[in-house]
């Protein structure tokens, strides 16, 4: 099948193709020829697993032991079936018979350990987990033994921070010096941050081979930029487009546009360490100052996404209907203000007894492109109520560095809440002693470290989980380390060349192995 060529552009347009790298363009290949071409926002920032392993995750280039299902049941990857013994202590993870790295050497028991150790230092989430060692019996099971129960290893065991890659992929030191995995699909070239392609690989036995023979990934900071190359014919799969652009490409015949409803939340993160800041009535009061409705309706374009509360209703049993919602009251944040001490001075600006002015920097970044108009919104309807706020638009890893070094005060970001199946992986690591890199700074809770380690020791389903849940998220939503702001829709665009697209609502895989070139 031979591709029509591409409408003309304008000028403007065709520099922001040309940012993309992707110009000149050749239409006259045949489809199977021509890789399906994904653009997103998201940069390949290293080899680490820690670091990029979800895009490698997303490519289908490398599996991790454990995977998920929508709903976010467990189920087989590179291990076909696990097991914890009576006490809890040990578990055993026994691996896909004939499973075979890209560079032809065995998934075994002693590659699997060899890959395994990064992932428990910190920042992988198996860092979170008591392993008191892990060890292989013979070549085909590996054993993780326990310092104390956690029921919510092998979830843990799906964060792509635990991808599995060969032998060969580190260097004397551990680091990752080549990206080497088992996934259907093997990497052909990587360009860092922002280009990656991949072929199938022959030698994967987890399943039938993709139709899809070859793929290419390209990172474009912007998201007019990815919506012009859907539009061209340049990109076969868009992801991260902002409201604007979806409302004009849901109007082109050719394009296909899905949406999914994702575990993610998008948030403000307080720096309860500072005075201003360590008062919960000013937090409360930052709350009261959003306007969720307005924000989802005038700017997300989807009145559905204002956030009642951090976890969405996607979450289930995380999701608490009794809680009461978050609301927007300006009159009822100056009384809180107020009785924090904060007063307006001459010029309307809130200070403080000592005449110090209530001035905050926000940090945000483009790569999910709501954010930057989301943080315009809010500092517009923080300056109503007195409040002045810098807002900074940087790097996605500004909010982590500034969380690190201290100097964040106020971070705008997202965060997938199941990037492992099971929430409380995710939840300790941002709420447990110390915060975490997209969660609290300078805050924590008796209560709520106590309840997310007794569900990690026990388990979803142990007597006293729903209780612990109701607590865990009651306590977040009265206490407000971070500020839930919207929930969250992963929209994507699809060409008029590919069938058998599936959005994965947990945002483990592309799911490429699904699709196929249209007849």
């Amino acid at each position: 099948m031979s591709l029509s060529p591409v409408a003309p552009v304008s000028a403007r347009r065709r520099g922001l193709l040309a940012l993309a790298g992707l110009l000149p363009f050749t239409p006259a290949l045949a489809a199977d020829e021509r890789p399906l071409q994904i653009v997103g926002p998201w940069e390949i920032t290293g080899l680490q697993p820690a670091q990029s392993g979800f895009v490698f995750s997303r490519l289908q280039v490398a599996e991790t032991l454990v995977g998920a299902d929508d709903r976010g049941a467990l189920r087989p990857a590179l291990a076909v079936r696990w097991q914890a013994a009576a006490d809890g202590l040990t578990w055993r993870f026994e691996l896909r018979p004939g499973a075979r790295f890209h560079d032809g050497s065995p998934v075994n028991a002693a590659a699997v350990l060899r890959s395994l150790q990064p992932a428990r230092v910190a920042p992988g989430l198996l860092s979170n987990a008591p392993i008191l060692a892990m060890e292989t019996e013979g070549d085909t099971t590996l054993r993780i033994r326990l310092k104390e129960r956690h029921a919510a290893l092998p979830a843990l065991l799906a964060h792509p921070s635990t991808l599995v890659l060969a032998p060969a992929a580190f260097d004397a030191a551990g680091r990752v010096q080549a990206l080497i995995g088992s996934g259907p699909y093997r990497l052909t070239r990587l360009q860092p941050p922002q280009q990656a392609e991949t072929v199938v690989f022959e030698g994967w036995n987890g399943g039938p081979l993709p139709q899809i023979r070859r793929v290419a990934y390209l990172a474009a900071g912007r998201a007019e930029t990815r919506a012009l190359m859907i539009e061209s014919g340049q990109a076969d799969l868009a992801y991260g487009l902002d409201p604007a652009s979806l409302q004009r490409l849901r109007q082109r015949p050719a394009l296909r546009v899905q949406s999914v409803m994702l575990p993610r939340t998008v948030f403000l993160k307080l720096n309860a360490g500072l005075p201003a800041l360590a008062d919960v009535r000013v937090r409360r009061a930052l709350s009261l100052l959003v306007d969720r409705a307005g924000i989802a309706r005038a700017l997300l374009r989807d009145p559905a996404l204002a956030a009642t509360q951090l976890l969405p209703p996607s979450l289930g049993d995380w999701h608490d209907p009794s809680l009461a919602p978050l609301r927007h009251d300006p009159a009822a944040a100056q009384q809180l203000l107020a009785q924090a001490g904060w007063r307006r001075g001459a010029d309307g600006r809130l200070q403080d007894a000592r005449g110090q002015a209530l001035a905050l920097q926000l940090r945000t970044f483009p790569d999910r492109p709501e954010l930057p108009p989301l943080a315009t919104a809010l500092q517009a309807q923080w300056r109503q109520a007195g409040i002045a706020l810098e807002v900074a638009v940087g790097n996605a890893g500004d909010i982590p560095l500034g969380h690190r070094d201290g100097r964040l005060q106020i971070g705008l970001g997202a965060r997938n809440y199941a990037s492992t199946p099971d929430p409380v992986g995710t939840l300790r690591q941002d709420f447990g002693p110390g915060g975490g890199d997209w969660g609290a700074m300078g805050w924590q809770h008796a209560d709520v470290g106590i309840a997310l380690d007794t569900l990690a020791r026990l388990g979803p389903e142990a007597p006293r989980a729903a209780e612990l849940r109701r607590r865990v998220v009651a306590v977040l939503q009265d206490e407000l380390p971070v500020i839930p702001v919207s929930w969250y829709r992963q929209q994507l665009a699809v060409g008029a060349r590919v069938d058998g697209v599936m959005l994965d609502p947990l945002e483990l895989s592309y799911r490429l192995d699904a699709m196929r070139w249209r007849a």
